[in-house]
């Protein structure tokens, strides 16, 4: 495959396009592996979770957002979604400021991986970092609404924050992330060249809903007790 060049990559107004990079065209010039069909210990260490278990006020919110989410993502606009929905959960999932690390939304990142500059746009991210200045990229997140579509693959842009994250933290940890696409959330973890993408999980179901809080958590727990110690 043809190497693209940085203007295919990123628009007129010096955003990233978000169209030039499909899954498939990043696996063939990447040398990527993908793996779906069974689990990687990173990923199946990532999935067991604990019962979840919340505070009152937790709980309290926990059933708003259930009750939201159940009677409106089928009518929510992308902006929508985000906004009334997946920051509450990711908010219930402890993914927030604190202990050397900071949380991004519309965050830009690039960096120059085998030759090829990817830029692109992360819904949401985690990293070690001072305010807006990103160090370690650990998590990122990407969602479309409602499903994949020739403008953006959430899929691919995933893909190329893991490497451009994987470039910046000199491949020393897992990378880890959710791909949403309307009410169905993926986790992926990403090792070298191979990456691993879980079963969907409807967060318009109760049961996989606490599934999904709760693998959030524990990647909170992994980020602060095998990540970040690791980096220092």
């Amino acid at each position: 495959m043809a190497r693209k060049k940085l203007a295919d990559i990123i628009g007129d107004d010096g955003e990233p396009s978000g169209k030039s990079w499909r899954e498939g065209e990043l696996i063939d010039a990447f040398n990527l592996v993908r793996i779906a069909d069974k689990q990687t210990a990173v990923l199946q260490d990532w999935l067991q979770t604990e019962p979840l278990v919340l505070t009152d006020h937790e709980a309290y919110n926990f059933e708003r957002i259930y009750k939201r989410g159940v009677n409106l993502i089928p009518s929510w606009s992308e902006e929508d979604l985000r906004i009334k929905f997946i920051g509450h959960i990711l908010d219930l999932g402890n993914l927030v400021d604190g202990n050397k690390i900071v949380t991004c939304f519309d965050k830009t990142i690039s960096a120059e991986v085998e030759g090829i500059r990817l830029t692109v746009k992360a819904d949401f991210m985690m990293a070690r970092g001072i305010f807006d200045v990103i160090r370690t990229p650990y998590f990122h997140f990407q969602e479309y609404k409602p499903t994949k579509n020739p403008s953006g693959d959430s899929m691919a842009q995933l893909l190329e924050a893991f490497l451009i994250a994987q470039q910046k933290n000199n491949h020393k940890n897992p990378i880890y992330g959710v791909e949403v696409i309307g009410k169905h959330w993926s986790f992926v973890t990403m090792e070298g060249k191979e990456y691993c993408i879980s079963k969907s999980f409807d967060a318009t179901d109760r049961e996989s809903l606490e599934k999904i809080i709760a693998v959030l958590r524990k990647f909170r727990y992994i980020l602060d007790t095998r990540l970040l110690p690791n980096d220092e």
